[in-house]
């Protein structure tokens, strides 16, 4: 016998209307209504997962200061989007804005809409914002970002390692004042960056000095305005700094170069991204090279795995990262070499 609205009718006592309503994701039912109602749907098989066809790629934003001030992510939405072509899914792309007045309607609506899987691109959430995300009713993978309190598919940067590497190469460059550059808006990423930043200088035996810790806004614009203050108010600046990003990270040298400062002879300076302008920037910024396209990609791979096998193991994919040796530090073992002679 063929599954149908009727039987599911029997099953759980509502109305064809109602299931119908909900089936179709249309306002005024009830969730809990809802969920009994594609539970069923599901068991009996109505509806399935071969039935997706779409992936939807969900944008979330708690205020847009990552997500809409950076060319990282266009980038990373064009792997997704050939990923998704190339297997035979359209992509949607959705906006979610917590602060908009029907911010859990919409996400619910998305969660329950079994025709299609769910890629999260969670870069700006934070840890109160996973529960809402943790109920839907369709696969779902979390890219740029994880929560330890969940157990949930996700793509994202290596990103204390990478860090590491980056601090590391400054110490091997010579330099013990290392400050850090840090973001305003503590993302989960710039959490796990700073991680690595603390790791690194107590592996080398350096003390963290918290008056070379500047925190900037995490727009370019922003940065430079930050630091223009900071350095008015006669800041003391280390030989070094480790930066949370490159959007950072240039709008301080902007700043640096304007107060007289010279980059990299007076303050070395090593980020994260590499953004395209990075290498026409002056000077050229070393940096974490992260390969946005291809995790967009990886992000894809993942969830169609996901479609395939029913989610029943979770796994956590960190995409390694290249570090990019440019012109913006100076080797201070050289330079102390070059003063002795």
């Amino acid at each position: 016998m063929k599954a149908s609205i009727k039987q599911i009718s029997e099953i759980t006592g509502f109305s064809p209307a109602t299931i119908s309503n909900a089936l179709n994701h249309k306002k005024g039912v009830n969730q809990k209504t809802a969920e009994r109602i594609f539970q069923v749907a599901k068991e009996i098989g109505y509806i399935s997962e071969n039935k997706i066809t779409k992936i939807k790629l969900v944008i979330y934003k708690r205020n847009g200061l990552i997500i809409d001030d950076s060319p990282f992510f266009p980038i990373l939405l064009k792997g997704v989007e050939n990923e998704c072509r190339a297997s035979g899914y359209e992509m949607v792309i959705c906006n979610v804005d917590r602060n908009d007045p029907d911010y859990e309607e919409q996400v619910k609506l998305i969660l329950n809409d079994t025709s299609s899987a769910i890629l999260l691109l969670g870069t700006e959430m934070m840890d109160e914002d996973f529960p809402l995300y943790m109920s839907g009713n369709c696969p779902m993978v979390l890219l740029d970002c994880w929560s330890s309190n969940y157990s949930v598919n996700a793509v994202l940067i290596n990103n204390a390692d990478s860090a590491v590497t980056a601090v590391q190469y400054l110490i091997n460059k010579g330099h013990r004042e290392i400050g850090y550059l840090r973001g305003r808006f503590r993302i989960k990423a710039f959490t796990s960056r700073c991680a690595g930043y603390s790791r690194a200088l107590s592996k080398n035996n350096i003390e963290l000095n918290s008056q070379y810790i500047f925190t900037v806004s995490t727009t370019m614009d922003g940065a430079y305005k930050d630091m223009k203050e900071y350095l008015a108010k006669g800041a003391k600046m280390p030989t070094a700094f480790f930066a949370d990003d490159d959007m950072i990270a240039l709008g301080c040298i902007k700043a640096f170069q304007e107060a007289g400062y010279r980059v990299p002879e007076d303050i070395s300076v090593a980020s994260f991204d590499d953004l395209p302008f990075c290498e026409i920037s002056s000077p050229r910024l070393t940096t974490i090279k992260v390969f946005k396209y291809e995790m967009g990609q990886i992000a894809v791979r993942r969830l169609i795995e996901v479609m395939k096998d029913g989610g029943k193991i979770n796994t956590k994919t960190q995409v390694c990262t290249e570090f990019v040796e440019r012109d913006s530090v100076i080797d201070l073992n050289s330079a102390s070499k070059e003063g002795g002679n």
